[in-house]
């Protein structure tokens, strides 16, 4: 995915050519829907809150002032409207102690299917607050750096380190058996 490509594409789409922005769309539509699932873990959800995302991208296309890539500035744009609309519909998750509570009574077995261990920390994550759950989500689940992830959230740079930190030292007290090596 390059930026280059982003910039002409928008750069045409301004000028005019609609059609471009189908580029856009096919270059970004499926870490747009990865990370809306990652909010809502519900596939059709997450395709319909991924178009919203790219109906407001479009809307809002002269805005992108060209100080950060394309890229962060779309992140930033569906990061917001998912969040937002996490708390208008709440996703079906089970609170953060019921999954930790199904957990303790395994824990003598520890988790060995990597595969299954993977859905138990992002089901862990997911049940994390807001602000920490966004974070770790960027960071770890979509590869973004600290200063990616920053601008997508909004937030300054040291604030995303510190959400890290903390939502990471809060899935160790949760989960300790789960994050030690077997």
């Amino acid at each position: 995915m390059s930026a280059e490509e982003d910039t002409a594409d928008v750069a045409r789409v301004l000028a005019g050519e609609v059609s471009a922005f189908e580029a856009i769309v096919r270059r970004w539509q499926s870490p747009l829907v990865n990370l809306a699932y990652r909010y809502c873990r519900d596939r059709a959800r997450a395709e319909d809150m991924a178009q919203e995302a790219f109906l407001r991208a479009y809307r809002s296309l002269a805005s992108w002032r060209k100080e950060a890539a394309f890229s962060t500035w779309l992140f930033a744009l569906a990061t917001n409207l998912y969040r937002s609309e996490i708390r208008r519909l709440p996703p079906l998750t089970s609170p953060f102690e019921e999954g930790v509570a199904a957990l303790d009574r395994r824990a003598t077995a520890p988790i060995i299917d990597e595969e299954r261990r993977d859905r138990v920390i992002r089901n862990a994550v997911l049940a994390l607050p807001a602000k920490y759950r966004d974070a770790l989500t960027l960071f770890y689940f979509h590869g973004m750096d600290i200063a990616r992830s920053a601008a997508s959230l909004g937030v300054p740079e040291g604030t995303v380190k510190a959400r890290l930190s903390r939502g990471r030292d809060i899935l160790r007290s949760k989960l300790p058996s789960l994050l030690r090596n077997p």
